[in-house]
């Protein structure tokens, strides 16, 4: 019996899909601190902007293509565009997403914590879809 490549992509979506959950649960942690008026915002800011691009570059849809998996695939694509289109967005004047100036506006906050509250959800269903690929690839195989 035979370890089949795409069970192995699978195997390792679940790790980082673990860690990207981890990454959306701090996320939102620090925001609801940002939210209560801490102290520190601006160490606050750069400890998300630290987490970004990490998060951004776990996303494994190369994987996946080398893996000829297309739903998988097709499956990521829409969340891949979006960090694209975040990144690319940024304001200027800060080295990540996360600007420490207007990330104490209120609708910033807000739209900020539902960002992060839609990507956990995502997050946690792209878990359950890859561990039930990944056991499936390995019974039929």
């Amino acid at each position: 019996m035979e370890f089949p490549f795409a069970a192995f992509c699978f195997m390792l979506a679940v790790l980082l899909s673990a860690a990207l959950i981890l990454i959306a649960v701090f996320h939102l942690y620090v925001f609801d601190e940002l939210k209560k008026n801490s102290k520190n915002f601006i160490e606050h800011c750069y400890g998300l902007n630290s987490l970004v691009l990490p998060e951004y570059g776990i996303h494994f849809c190369i994987m996946f293509f080398c893996a000829t998996e297309w739903f998988t695939l097709l499956f990521n694509l829409p969340l891949l565009a979006y960090h694209v289109w975040r990144y690319r967005s940024k304001p200027a004047r800060c080295p990540g997403v996360y600007d420490p100036i207007t990330i104490l506006d209120d609708g910033t906050l807000t739209l900020c914590q539902v960002e992060h509250w839609c990507k956990l959800v995502f997050y946690i269903l792209s878990f359950i879809y890859y561990l039930y690929s990944m056991i499936y690839v390995w019974v039929t195989s």
